[in-house]
């Protein structure tokens, strides 16, 4: 049984959406359109978001309602996004966060 946030903090009351697809890392997930790319997320057992710049550590969802960065991801091509906040809509890209871009830390120093 997936678990969806019915009630969020800041966005208030959220209602079920038409079922959507997207991509994470180039992989196909469903998700509901209008519900925090995070909540379609967790939903799908996906819980790493980003990689810290300095030390690579993992983050992910911590507060929910948009203050902290944990949750920040790549979304159609921007750094930085708050998933946690941000509504999914049909066809968007989400990719992990190394640092501040897309790119994984190998590619970044290599300059690839």
């Amino acid at each position: 049984m997936e678990t969806r946030i019915e009630n969020h903090p800041i966005l208030g009351d959220t209602k079920k959406g038409k079922p959507v697809t997207f991509t994470y890392n180039d992989m196909e997930v469903q998700g509901y359109e209008g519900e925090p790319i995070a909540a379609a997320l967790k939903a799908a057992g996906i819980m790493v978001h980003r990689y810290t710049k300095k030390e690579h550590k993992p983050r992910g969802i911590f507060c929910a309602i948009g203050r902290c960065t944990d949750c920040v991801m790549v979304v159609d091509g921007k750094p930085n996004i708050r998933t946690c906040v941000t509504p999914l809509k049909q066809g968007m890209k989400v990719q992990t966060q190394y640092g501040v871009s897309a790119d994984t830390f190998d590619k970044q120093q290599r300059g690839v």
